[in-house]
């Protein structure tokens, strides 16, 4: 008979999508204009995510939203470590998590208070699921790095307005952003699209003509619906190509997006190993002990009689 692992040796993934989406990411500039963005498509993914929880259709939504923007922005990285933004709120969702790996590992999970929700109809707000509170940008350069955080308060109706607000006041950076996330034939899929005022080659330059260029790619980025976001028969270069074609587009190399919960039995059992022996008695139900990871909503059980926990 095979015995079992040693918890502390299981490293095994759970029964979870194993799925990427190659192009996920497309960045682009704009030659010679102080413009620079990137397209990104949840595609397959986004149904692989949020079917996972059974959440209202409100609440997946705005899970959508937040998993593809910080994915967008995620892809902006340049070192080996994850981006994430955190939300708190006293709304009928008191905390929503997402984060996205350097190289692409996506994830996210929210918490919801069915009876808060239940006052605010079919279709409430951004701004109404989370009420008032904070959103947190960090970015984890791992663990011989300093990590960066900015906070900003909750302002405006959608996630797109919040994080517009979170450029404006912590980055100081003229930006646009459009996020979307529904249901369609093919399931959810979601989307975001970031375009940012950079400097030029060469410098900053705030001359006359690069307002101009800034303005104009604002009024095209304008035209972008969410109908052409997630249409999956519509590719990411075609749609790019056809906002910008007449201003120097330059598409950039595309980045991958996969599903990225990183749980593991060997995880999970070094965080129940931190408590008090009275602490995993009292958790254990007929001798079991079981987590259930908030990201994938997947039940890891464990025996009691192997886990000795925290010696006082």
């Amino acid at each position: 008979m095979t015995q079992p692992k040693p918890n502390f040796l299981d490293h095994d993934r759970p029964p979870v999508p194993d799925l990427v989406v190659p192009r996920g990411v497309v960045p682009f500039h704009l030659a010679q204009k102080p413009v620079r963005g990137r397209l990104l498509r949840l595609g397959p993914l986004a149904e692989a995510l949020l079917s996972r929880h059974d959440h209202p259709e409100a609440v997946a939504r705005l899970m959508g939203e937040a998993m593809a923007l910080t994915a967008g922005l995620a892809s902006a990285l340049k070192y080996k470590g994850s981006f994430s933004i955190q939300a708190k709120g006293d709304g009928p969702i008191p905390m929503l998590v997402t984060d996205c790996t350097d190289m692409g590992g996506l994830r996210g999970y929210a918490r919801v208070d069915a009876e808060k929700l239940a006052r605010y109809g079919r279709n409430p707000s951004a701004r109404a699921l989370l009420g008032k509170g904070y959103l947190a940008f960090t970015c984890d350069q791992g663990p011989d790095m300093e990590r960066y955080q900015g906070i900003v308060a909750i302002e405006g109706a959608t996630l797109s307005e919040m994080t517009a607000n979170y450029f404006a006041t912590s980055e100081q950076l003229r930006s646009f952003v459009r996020l979307a996330c529904a249901r369609t034939e093919e399931g959810w899929r979601a989307a975001a699209f970031i375009m940012e005022r950079v400097a030029v080659e060469g410098g900053i330059a705030d001359s006359a003509g690069d307002d101009d260029a800034w303005d104009t790619a604002l009024a095209l980025a304008h035209t972008l619906t969410e109908a052409e976001m997630l249409d999956d028969a519509l590719p990411a270069d075609r749609l790019l190509h056809r906002l910008f074609h007449q201003e120097g587009l330059m598409l950039d190399q595309p980045r991958a997006l996969a599903y990225g919960c990183r749980c593991s039995r060997s995880r999970l059992a070094g965080v129940l190993e931190g408590f008090p022996v009275e602490d995993l008695d009292h958790m254990a139900e007929d001798g079991t002990i079981t987590m259930t990871c908030e990201f994938c909503n997947v039940d890891f059980r464990f025996a009691r009689e192997s886990l000795r926990g925290a010696q006082a």
